[in-house]
């Protein structure tokens, strides 16, 4: 790594962390006991394939987390409400029983340029989930606010899109948003075996078949790369931070980097960048 990434964004840090939160996902169990009179920030990630719930403290330190697979999102846009609500009804009452206290507000996040529309129906979800939604945030943005990224480029490869936001000096100076992501690697890889998306959904999550699946989306990864390539082009900004739970593969950095034209880097636990973001979001 070099030591402009060093100055700009410390993913030793970032990784430490991300570590201490996987440790608790879907636990039974919190990182310590909570306070009565504490305030607590909780963040909710209505993904492609899954739906992730974050808690932390006032201090922005972690709390708790949980989430559950779904299919209740495509394309960074809700197209199930009813189990998008149910989802995370059933989060948070399993944080609420680990934790002891009631959760009383969350933000939420979007892919960018969705629309006020999109945004709207994950603020419904929220509060259809009993709590109060503080604020919408587009998804690298929330990435960049957990890994306090002033310098740079976040590009959250989610599902179903690949969301790309450039900072300069703290500055939000770019965002964009293509319709390319993990959802469309499973639709090459079941193509490809001929099977159906479930069973390639599976195959693709399966971290000892990443020698045969790889090669297969390999172009889908080199797409995402040059969709940031070509919409970016010279007005991006280093480092390049890829996040989102799509990049979980040890070859996809190198074969994005090579297209990009430039060093990308990763943190561990990449999927948890965003949720915890967004929960950093809810204060008052």
């Amino acid at each position: 790594m070099n030591m402009a990434t060093k100055q700009s964004v410390d993913l030793k840090a970032a990784d430490k962390r991300l570590k201490q939160f996987a440790k608790v996902v879907n636990s039974d169990h919190a990182t310590r006991k909570v306070k009565s009179s504490e305030t607590l920030s909780c963040g909710v990630d209505l993904g492609t394939s899954s739906i992730v719930l974050t808690v932390l403290d006032q201090n922005d330190q972690i709390i708790y987390g949980a989430f559950e697979y779904a299919k209740a999102v495509r394309d960074g846009i809700v197209v199930n409400y009813v189990d998008s609500v149910n989802i995370l009804k059933r989060l948070k009452h399993q944080a609420e029983t680990v934790l002891g206290v009631e959760l009383t507000t969350a933000c939420g996040a979007i892919p960018p340029g969705t629309g006020d529309s999109s945004a709207k129906i994950v603020a419904n979800v929220i509060e259809a989930a009993e709590l109060t939604c503080k604020h919408v945030v587009d998804e690298p943005t929330a990435a960049a606010k957990f890994l306090n990224l002033k310098t740079g480029t976040v590009v959250d490869i989610g599902g179903g899109t690949t969301g790309i936001s450039v900072f300069n000096h703290g500055r939000l100076t770019q965002v964009l948003d293509e319709a390319t992501g993990g959802f469309h690697m499973t639709l090459v890889l079941a193509g490809n075996h001929q099977i159906n998306s479930d069973d390639a959904e599976l195959l693709k999550r399966d971290p000892d078949k990443e020698p045969e699946v790889f090669p297969v989306i390999r172009p889908v990864v080199e797409k995402m790369a040059t969709i940031v390539k070509d919409s970016v082009g010279n007005s991006i900004k280093q480092p390049v931070v890829v996040v989102g739970g799509a990049i979980n593969f040890k070859d996809f950095i190198p074969a994005f980097s090579k297209v990009l034209g430039m060093p990308a880097y990763k943190t561990v636990f990449p999927q948890f960048i965003t949720p915890l973001g967004i929960a950093m979001y809810d204060h008052d």
